[in-house]
């Protein structure tokens, strides 16, 4: 009963936090959540960074070593989102990023940090810090066809990762001013990008069942699945194992659908959309599973 509890106490805050930005956006179809991607992409992820990186007590070497194991999990869902849309005949270079791209950060997060504290959440921050600058890189490269270094340099995440990788380096000590400022700025992202998340289930479309259910295996099925097999591969245990497990189990990021927009023609982007939907509502059955494993077996 006890593990149940705890299962209830990890999700309901997410799951709610998303339930209220749905009935939001059902009860205004017109909301327009401009502000919260712009704050979350200047502010609020640069900001959750540097506190779940320098905060956490998660030591250099446990960061780098999930770093490097959150390298290998994401080329294992490039390559299963490659064999999906090959046998579906669909554009592989603009719509891989939703397979391989979870949303390990407004939702990984905050749910690793529930499950296993302030450690839990400086793990996650090594998954998501690596799921952040590919965004910004190979998502843009795949959804425009072209690389532009400029995107990178202007991100402020960029920035943000390597502060905070450097204080945590060198075991130098964050002003307690900053870490302030920069958890009421991270968690402040992650309330309105969940809300956010909500509002987008009632404003996004899914074009085609069919398709939007055998992509989104490919991500919050699939996915966990890769998640153990490393766990096993390279013998993990403990909290830092659980973390990659439910971070592997993530749906796919609403910002590969921001990128797509911007940068692809609009079937596409439907595309993008329809799996972004339809793995988000599934993850609603799948991650409780997950986190659920993840807590019976990979214990603080």
């Amino acid at each position: 009963m006890e593990l149940y509890i705890k299962l209830f106490e990890v999700l309901s805050p997410v799951f709610f936090i998303v339930g209220i930005g749905y009935i939001l956006g059902k009860k205004k179809s017109d909301i327009d959540t401009t502000f919260i991607t712009n704050y979350s992409a200047n502010f609020g992820a640069p900001a959750l960074f540097i506190f779940a990186i320098t905060s956490s007590g998660v030591t250099y070497s446990v960061f780098s070593e999930y770093f490097v194991y959150s390298v290998i999990a994401l080329t294992c869902f490039a390559i299963t989102g490659v064999i999906f849309l090959f046998f579906m005949k669909k554009d592989i270079s603009r719509e891989l990023p939703p397979f391989f791209l979870p949303n390990t950060g407004n939702m990984g997060i905050p749910i690793c940090l529930f499950a296993y504290g302030s450690l839990g959440m400086g793990v996650a921050a090594a998954v998501s810090s690596l799921v952040v600058l590919l965004h910004f890189t190979v998502n843009i490269f795949l959804a425009s066809k072209k690389f532009d270094i400029k995107i990178i340099l202007k991100s402020p995440s960029t920035y943000a990762v390597i502060v905070a990788v450097t204080f945590l380096y060198f075991d130098l000590e964050m002003p307690k001013f900053v870490l302030n400022t920069v958890m009421l700025l991270g968690y402040a992202m992650i309330v309105l990008i969940l809300m956010s998340l909500g509002v987008s289930l009632t404003q996004m479309k899914v074009f085609s069942i069919k398709t939007s259910l055998i992509s989104s295996i490919g991500r919050v099925i699939v996915g966990p699945i890769i998640g153990f097999i490393l766990i096993k591969i390279f013998n993990l245990s403990g909290y830092a194992a659980g973390v990659l497990l439910i971070q592997s189990s993530m749906p796919s990021a609403i910002l590969t659908y921001l990128i797509a927009s911007m940068y692809s023609p609009k079937e596409i982007v439907d595309n993008i959309s329809s799996m972004i939907v339809v793995s988000t509502l599934m993850s609603l059955i799948t991650i409780p599973i997950i986190v659920f494993i993840a807590l019976k077996y990979f214990s603080l």
